[in-house]
C-alpha cells in the first residue's frame, strides 16, 4: 500500500510539473524550458545528496545502469517531446505518450519475470483508455496535417519512459538507493540536455519570466521521479507504472485550480470514470 500512495504522489507532482509548464510555455520554448528545469532539479539533487547518500554503499553497477537511464530519460524524452510537439501538436503527442505504462509492463515481463495477473492487465487496459480519453483531442485538431512518421516521435518517448523503469528496478535491486539513481540519471541528462540547447540556439531564449516557471517545474518532475524511484524500490512496475499514469485526471483538477481550464465534456468525464475503475481494479488485482 505504500508503494501505491508514493506512486499516486508522484503522478500528483508530475501533474502539477505539467500545469506550470503551461503556464513557462507563454514566456519561452520548450527546450529552452527543458534547458533550466532539469538542471534546476540537478542542482537540488546535489545539494541533499551528501545526506542522502551513503557513500559506502555504492554499487559500481547500479551506477552504471542509472546514468545509462540518465542518457535517455528525462533528456532524450525531452527532446522527443519537443519534436513531436512541434510537428503534431501537444495533444495528439501527449496522449500517445501516455501508452508508458504498455511498454513498462512488457519491459518488466521481460527483464524482470513479473507476470500481473488478469485483474491487473484489464486495470492496466482501463486506465489507458480513460487516459487516452482525457488527453486525445476532438475534431479537426486529431488530424491536423502533421506526417504520419511523427507518430513515431511520441511512441518512442513513451517506450523510453517506459522502459526505463524496469531498468531502474534493475539497477535498485544493486544498490537500494532512489535519491541515488536521481541524481546520477540527472547529472547525465542536464549534461546532454544542456548540449543540445546550445547547439539549437535555445539558451539564447531563456527569459527571467520563463526561468522562475521552469525552474518551478524542474523541482515538481524531480520530485515526482523520485518519488517514482522509491515506489519502484518497494513495488512491482506493473502496479507502480498504471498508478503514475493516472496524472492526467490530477492535471485536470490542477488545471481547473491554477489557469482556470475549461470545464469538463462527456468524453473528459467518460475518462475519469474508467481512470478511477482502472485504478480500483488493479489494486484489487
Amino acid at each position: 500500500m505504500t508503494s501505491v500512495v508514493i506512486a499516486l504522489a508522484s503522478a500528483v507532482c508530475f501533474a502539477l510539473a505539467l500545469v506550470l509548464a503551461q503556464v513557462g510555455l507563454r514566456h519561452m520554448p520548450p527546450l529552452a524550458g527543458g534547458a533550466v528545469s532539469v538542471p534546476t532539479a540537478t542542482a537540488l539533487f546535489w545539494l541533499a545528496a551528501p545526506f542522502a547518500i551513503d557513500v559506502a554503499a555504492i554499487d559500481g553497477g547500479a551506477v552504471t545502469i542509472f546514468a545509462a537511464v540518465g542518457l535517455l530519460f528525462p533528456a532524450a524524452v525531452t527532446v522527443l517531446t519537443f519534436a513531436a510537439n512541434r510537428h503534431m501538436g501537444p495533444t495528439v503527442a501527449g496522449a500517445l505518450g501516455n501508452l508508458t505504462p504498455l511498454f513498462a509492463v512488457l519491459g518488466a515481463f521481460i527483464v524482470l519475470g513479473e507476470r500481473p495477473g488478469l485483474a491487473q492487465l484489464g486495470g492496466l487496459a482501463v486506465i489507458v483508455a480513460g487516459v487516452f480519453l482525457l488527453s486525445w483531442p476532438s475534431g479537426a485538431s486529431a488530424t491536423s496535417g502533421w506526417p504520419l512518421w511523427a507518430l513515431l516521435l511520441p511512441l518512442a518517448a513513451a517506450a523510453i519512459r517506459g522502459a526505463i523503469q524496469p531498468a531502474v528496478k534493475v539497477g535498485l535491486a544493486l544498490w537500494p538507493a532512489p535519491f541515488a539513481a536521481g541524481l546520477v540519471g540527472y547529472s547525465v541528462s542536464s549534461l546532454v540536455l544542456l548540449a543540445v540547447a546550445a547547439r539549437a540556439g535555445a539558451l539564447g531564449r531563456v527569459t527571467r519570466q520563463g526561468a522562475v516557471v521552469f525552474a518551478g517545474v524542474g523541482l515538481c518532475n524531480g520530485l515526482a521521479v523520485l518519488l517514482l524511484y522509491i515506489a519502484l524500490n518497494g513495488g512491482p512496475v506493473s502496479l507502480v507504472s498504471p498508478l503514475v499514469a493516472t496524472y492526467p485526471l490530477f492535471t485536470l483538477v490542477l488545471g481547473a485550480v491554477a489557469i482556470r481550464a475549461a470545464p469538463l465534456g462527456p468524453r473528459a468525464i467518460a475518462g475519469v470514470v474508467l481512470s478511477v475503475a482502472g485504478v480500483m481494479l488493479l489494486l484489487a488485482g
